[in-house]
């Protein structure tokens, strides 16, 4: 922190700025789903931007907060607990430091990229957690290749020049965190059944991203195709 409480924009500003860096994706026109979210974000940003917290400190929490998630799973038991709290702590945290970012003006091509790294090691915690308290091997790697999959080419994507965000796809962050949380409270709250519940939170999760990734390719193909981009740039989509 600096010290100093400095003014921050209002909620429209935020958006509209929010919007600018995503590749001009309006949240104010897109699903409500997105549009509550994000206003939730900018309340729980607000102060602390005022009170000059950086943005890299809320990274850094955002990771630190979803590490508990492996150690409360391996204990198993009651302690598996702690895991759904872990994880929407975490979740909650990556959105807040894009959004001090946004409101402090402190913006980087750093803050982006350490924060995208952060995401894939909040989500491969999650579908360790999922695993260590009973879902297959297998499936929870399957998880993870889709939803890296699913990122992989948002960020090909972005860098052909569609739009960051494009489409709101159903394999999103917010829903894996949703899913993964749910069956480790589950598993948490009905230990007899971990196993089964942490089986279908993997199995979810796989479908989302795989849903997503079909949503997303579809699109991308589409606008990327409709921009005139260089033939070199689509075949890469083909």
């Amino acid at each position: 922190m600096d010290g100093v409480r400095t003014p921050v924009p209002d909620r429209e500003t935020y958006l509209v700025e929010w919007a600018a860096l995503h590749g001009g994706y309006d949240p104010r026109t897109g699903p409500a789903m997105i549009r509550i979210w994000l206003t939730l974000t900018y309340r729980l940003a607000r102060p602390l931007a005022a009170a000059g917290v950086a943005p890299g400190a809320v990274t850094a929490a955002a990771a630190a907060a979803a590490m508990p998630v492996i150690p409360a799973a391996w204990a198993g038991g009651r302690w598996v607990l702690v895991c759904p709290l872990v994880v929407i702590l975490s979740g909650l945290l990556d959105n807040l430091d894009g959004a001090v970012a946004i409101l402090r003006r402190r913006v980087t091509s750093w803050g982006y990229v350490l924060d995208s790294a952060t995401d894939r090691v909040c989500d491969a915690a999650c579908l360790v957690a999922l695993w260590l308290v009973g879902a297959p091997g297998e499936l929870a790697t399957a998880a993870g290749a889709g939803l890296m999959m699913l990122e992989y080419v948002r960020a090909r994507a972005s860098g052909a020049g569609h739009g960051e965000i494009g489409t709101v796809t159903v394999g999103e962050r917010p829903t894996r965190v949703i899913l993964a949380a749910t069956a480790l409270a589950a598993a948490g709250l009905v230990p007899d059944h971990a196993a089964t519940v942490t089986t279908a939170g993997a199995a979810a999760t796989a479908a989302v991203c795989a849903v997503g990734l079909v949503q997303y390719l579809v699109s991308v193909r589409a606008a990327l195709t409709a921009s005139g981009r260089p033939d070199h740039l689509r075949d890469d989509l083909r």
